[in-house]
């Protein structure tokens, strides 16, 4: 237990980690986790004029910055309780079941049931025991606890814990060593651990940096929390960053938060679908809706910070691949890079060919194409056809739809 830097929350003492606790767990993470890199953008450079560094902690053992916090707890512990209980909607319980295997420790987790698939499943490739329990992050901690009690297991929290919070701080001293010079940190938030830590080891370090936590503007339990002055339970919604889908703040996150970081503000779902196109596109990252709300921060803050050097915290990269398809199709979509339409034509030979070159000549490529020939109320020498193409923006969208007309073709629908 961390005895230092105490502060109250009216009801009891509460104790936060400093830098020295950070420093501790860096050495105890030495040869266990990456030191991830700290990656420059020139595209993001010209795409907002900043000099923006990803920290890619998407790239870290389990796919995410929580082996960082989960295995400096457990290290901690390993000879007090050869079993531990946690709770996660997948980032955390990852950490934890890696961190108890390396451990030699049991670890049971609590997951929300509607956790996605991928993250079920590498929790028990680390060897953690799965339970599925509740419909949100908060609901599984609710029972994890009680199932703490029942079995006489250690807790492991996933964000409010002092230990916790000091190793993902680990992230902030790698900051620091590899940028001297850093104007800003965009940091996701969920509960508030991965903040705390980065902030207590950046601020400490250099007062000057400014510490920006974005939440999903879905679940604002961090932004209630600083408005209330106490953590409170916000509506549980549906986010595409389900990784930082918690319902309410912690305590000692609270403190810390109030005390080190300069402003915390929310982005919505389509910028955080934005961002994540951004990333894939532009810097080929693969990374989960929570890892990217640190970029869809910047980018609606970014006129701020032209010429700035700014750090983005990408925070994990355990996206489902499913989800990721649909992404990339809804923002190409968006982008004119990608149509859909259905149009009535001859039901005869050769027609089919016939629209094939037409479009072909347009430079459509045609990537999917549907022929219906049964559909209610369809004359019997009509069909239907649904077809994705691949174009170049809107206007040339606007081309080829006007071309098919021109020439007879009937549209019945565009998207």
């Amino acid at each position: 237990m961390i005895l230092s830097n105490c502060f109250s929350n009216g009801y009891f003492i509460l104790t936060m980690p400093t830098i020295k606790d950070i420093k501790k767990a860096s050495g105890r993470l030495n040869n266990v986790i990456h030191e991830t890199p700290l990656v420059y953008s020139y595209a993001m450079q010209e795409l907002i004029g900043a000099n923006v560094y990803f920290k890619l902690e998407n790239l870290q053992r389990t796919g995410s910055f929580k082996i960082r916090g989960a295995y400096n707890k457990l290290y901690q512990i390993k000879n007090k309780n050869n079993s531990v209980i946690t709770a996660s909607a997948g980032n955390h319980a990852q950490g934890v079941a890696l961190s108890s295997r390396l451990l030699d420790i049991k670890a049971k987790v609590i997951m929300p049931e509607a956790t996605p698939i991928n993250k079920m499943l590498s929790v028990k490739h680390y060897g953690g025991e799965v339970l599925l329990h509740g419909a949100n992050f908060d609901e599984s901690l609710e029972y994890a606890l009680e199932e703490s009690e029942r079995e006489g297991s250690t807790f492991i929290h996933a964000f409010d814990d002092e230990d916790v919070i000091a190793g993902q701080g680990t992230i902030g001293l790698e900051i620091h060593k590899d940028l001297k010079k850093v104007d800003a940190v965009f940091v996701p938030i969920g509960g508030g651990g991965l903040i705390s830590g980065i902030a207590v080891a950046l601020k400490e370090t250099n007062p000057k940096i400014k510490i920006f936590g974005i939440q999903t503007e879905n679940i604002p339990s961090m932004v209630e929390a600083i408005k209330k002055k106490k953590p409170v339970e916000v509506p549980s919604k549906s986010t595409l960053a389900d990784g930082i889908a918690v319902k309410k703040a912690g305590d000692i996150t609270l403190g810390l938060v109030n005390k080190y970081v300069d402003d915390v503000f929310t982005v919505n779902e389509d910028e955080i679908e934005d961002s994540l196109l951004i990333l894939a596109s532009k810097k080929r990252l693969v990374v989960e809706g929570c890892g990217g709300v640190g970029l869809a921060g910047l980018m609606k803050r970014r006129k701020k910070f032209k010429n700035k050097n700014v750090v983005v915290l990408i925070s994990g990269g355990n996206i489902d691949i499913n989800i990721l398809s649909k992404i990339i199709e809804r923002g190409l979509n968006k982008q004119g890079r990608l149509m859909r339409m259905d149009l009535e034509l001859p039901d005869i030979p050769g027609a089919l060919g016939v629209l094939s070159t037409l479009i072909g000549d347009l430079k459509g490529n045609i990537i999917h194409i549907l022929h219906d020939r049964m559909t209610e109320g369809l004359a019997l020498n009509r069909a239907i056809v649904e077809i994705t193409l691949e174009t170049r923006n809107k206007e040339h969208q606007k081309e080829i739809a006007g071309v098919l007309k021109r020439n007879g073709y009937k549209i019945i629908k565009t998207d």
